[in-house]
């Protein structure tokens, strides 16, 4: 059985919980909008919602089952300590660009939730205690469910929300860029310690293939 294949967790579940809340409310909206002539006005703003919660999931779950395109012709033809220098070399490029995607999640999402942005550019060297509070701000046509209200006192200074505010569905940014990093720190471990040899590890065409050979056989 594949390292694919075996993996199931945390953003599976989340993925398949995802896609079902995306039916069932595009399924819902449709029967009300062409059987009772009416719809869910939240409908599709929950849809693109769920939507990029379902992408931000994936990066990191395809990182898990190690399903992310990659090229591998020139390194496949190294020798094995070579290649696992350069695979090194390339798990440490990906921990870069994801911390640095993190920095970048934290800042645009903290302001929402009544919290500091990091300062620096690149890396964060404190905290920048005068910027703007954004906990206010909500999104245009989802109601603020009540189970929710505890927000109002927590980051909007017992001010009511009239519809869910942004903190809640941009929290997707800290949570998923933060597990994508969990993800690559436990590819780079792996690598280090000789249980994988490179970052991309999946060959889905080849695997179908092997499949398609041993059926016949």
């Amino acid at each position: 059985m594949s390292h694919a294949k075996r993996a199931k967790g945390f953003e599976e579940n989340a993925i398949a919980a995802i896609l079902g809340l995306m039916v069932v409310v595009t399924f819902v909206n449709v029967i009300l909008r062409y059987v009772f002539n009416a719809s869910l006005i939240w409908g599709l703003e929950v849809t693109l919602i769920l939507f990029a919660w379902l992408v931000i999931f994936g990066i990191s779950y395809a990182v898990k089952t190690t399903i992310h395109l990659g090229v591998d012709a020139v390194t496949g033809q190294l020798s094995g300590g070579w290649r696992r220098g350069m695979a090194l070399f390339a798990a440490a490029v990906c921990l870069v660009y994801a911390f640095l995607l993190m920095k970048g999640a934290w800042d645009y999402w903290a302001p929402y939730a009544a919290l500091y942005p990091t300062e620096g550019r690149w890396f964060p060297l404190g905290f920048d205690e005068t910027a703007r509070d954004r906990a206010f701000y909500v999104t245009d046509q989802v109601p603020m469910p009540g189970v929710l209200r505890f927000l109002e006192g927590w980051i909007n200074q017992g001010e009511p929300y009239d519809k869910l505010p942004r903190v809640v569905p941009y929290l997707i940014l800290p949570v998923g860029i933060g597990l994508f990093l969990f993800r690559l720190i436990q590819a780079t471990w792996r690598i280090a310690t000789g249980r994988q040899e490179t970052m991309i590890v999946s060959h889905e065409v080849e695997d179908e293939i092997d499949a398609l050979h041993q059926k016949k056989a």
